[in-house]
């Protein structure tokens, strides 16, 4: 057993507590790390524990604590997944979180447990195009109707007059995936409190706040902290952070949301492997180092694009100014601006494609929040399932380019940006 108390573990930063939080080593012949464990089920002590542990897993009698509960099946519980969660909500300062088998599995596995046919739900746009996609089709075709508002200081007053006794749900991406605008979470949390609870069937009775806080967090933004009631990753990106696995994870603070949550995990099977737990777990030890180098990066990036004669526009909260509209929500929700930067070159596709396509150190690649420095194109790739209209209302044009920056050295990131941008101007040489 862990020789801290409950009270010294409570104090302790999140950086601290991910490298042997949730994790006994004398459970494990005194391992250190913690082992994987390959095993689809376990056995029981005693054929009593069999029933009591099903009982406790259906949500019958008063169960202990979840760590308690006793190990059934790993579509259930797993070592490898309760140490990685308890792990994530030290991070978030929540009570719980569960682990699924990639981002769009934990988003899915969230909406259809908090919502039914006929529920409407406001949601800022942009988001993630598959996100974007499950809620524009497959919650459409549910009887889950959606209505989008663009995120920014103004979503707030324009999901207002959209909010009915069957909202259900007001869902943030923040900052906005691509093009990082802000939304004010704490006054979406007002007015969800402010109206009506939601109709009979809900499985709260309020309207509930959901973020996805994989752009930011959860070293620079815990959004629980100014109002979210589910907090959501992809961990992929900055938890798994070395593009070498795909995850997912959910976060509440409400036992009813976390039993929710659990159940539907359950029912549906979008569980992580034990090796992918794994994989997560090792990669949170670094994540607060890995994460703070590439905001680094990503501020020398930014200020140089910024000052290209090529770049017309960046969108980085490390540029925002106290004059900026979305400034005042930077400094209530944000440690940090982290180091995601997306910027508008001069020209349109082709400008764009020809700069993606003479860069030599950034990868041209999709995803994000990984070691190695990316760079793609939103409306041809990972927003291209949007429709043009949406695609222009969010500023995702043909002539936006999304760089994720990784930890290699800034001035080699920038030298390769430059280069790249400045291919093809007249009587200009592209060095070697």
């Amino acid at each position: 057993m862990s020789k801290l108390t409950e009270a010294e573990s409570a104090r302790l930063h999140p950086e601290t507590l991910a490298l042997s939080h949730g994790f006994d080593p004398w459970l494990s012949e005194g391992a250190v790390k913690p082992p994987v464990f390959l095993t689809s089920t376990f056995a029981f002590k005693c054929a009593a524990d069999g029933k009591r542990f099903f009982a406790w897993a259906h949500g019958e009698g008063t169960p202990p604590p979840r760590r308690e509960q006793g190990l059934i099946y790993s579509r259930i519980n797993n070592p490898n997944l309760e140490i990685l969660e308890d792990r994530v909500a030290a991070w978030e300062g929540m009570k719980d979180a569960y682990s699924f088998s990639s981002g769009m599995a934990a988003i899915a596995t969230t909406l259809l447990a908090t919502h039914r046919p006929g529920d409407e739900m406001i949601v800022c746009a942009p988001v993630y195009g598959g996100t974007d996609s499950l809620i524009h089709h497959f919650l459409k075709s549910f009887g889950i109707a959606a209505h989008f508002v663009p995120a920014g200081v103004h979503a707030p007053a324009r999901a207002e007059p959209l909010i009915t006794a069957r909202t259900r749900s007001i869902f943030i991406e923040s900052p906005a995936n691509p093009n990082n605008r802000l939304t004010d979470i704490g006054r979406m949390k007002e007015l969800a409190l402010h109206h009506a609870p939601a109709a009979p069937g809900a499985v709260t009775g309020r309207i509930l706040v959901i973020v996805d806080n994989t752009m930011a967090g959860p070293v620079f933004a815990q959004p629980a902290k100014v109002g979210a009631d589910i907090v959501l990753y992809s961990a992929t990106k900055f938890i798994g952070g070395h593009s070498d696995v795909v995850g997912g994870i959910a976060l509440a603070n409400d036992p009813v949301l976390l039993a929710a949550l659990a159940q539907h995990r359950a029912l549906l099977g979008g569980m992580p492997n034990p090796y992918t737990a794994w994989l997560l777990t090792r990669s949170l030890e670094t994540l607060k180092i890995r994460a703070e180098q590439q905001q680094r990066n990503a501020q020398h990036v930014a200020v140089f694009l910024a000052s290209h004669p090529k770049v017309r526009q960046v969108c980085y909260l490390g540029l925002l100014a106290p004059a900026d509209p979305e400034y005042a929500i930077y400094r209530k929700q944000h440690t940090g601006p982290g180091s995601l930067i997306s910027f508008y070159i001069r020209g349109g596709e082709p400008e764009a494609f020809a700069f993606l396509d003479h860069l030599k150190v950034f990868k041209l690649a999709v995803s994000l929040g990984s070691t190695e420095s990316l760079a793609q194109h939103p409306a041809a790739m990972t927003h291209s399932g949007l429709t043009p209209d949406d695609r222009c209302s969010s500023g995702i044009t043909e002539d936006l380019v999304r760089l994720s920056i990784g930890i290699e050295n800034h001035e080699d990131l920038i030298w390769d940006l430059r280069q790249a941008l400045d291919q093809g101007e007249p009587g200009r040489a592209v060095p070697a």
